[in-house]
């Protein structure tokens, strides 16, 4: 009783297939399976860890003023 057998998966796919069509679904699931491709292929670049030093933003080099990104504003209340 708390697990379900192969017949209640085949239901439950019978009614999503009724519900959604294969032509949405289809879609789904190579929209899905090309964000996961994205995903993937980020972790490979972002874990590259041989970076050259020209590669570094002038503000991330040692010895280079860092650029000042601050802006003073100064708040109203409205009344």
């Amino acid at each position: 009783m708390g697990s379900f057998s192969i017949w209640h998966w085949l239901i439950v796919l019978l009614i999503v297939v009724m519900v959604f069509g294969t032509k949405k679904l289809k879609n789904l699931g190579g929209d899905l399976g090309g964000a996961v491709k994205g995903f993937k292929d980020g972790m490979k670049e972002g874990g590259s860890s041989d970076a050259k030093p020209e590669d570094k933003p002038a503000a991330q080099v040692a010895g280079a003023p860092a650029e000042k990104t601050t802006i003073d504003v100064e708040a109203k209340t409205k009344s």
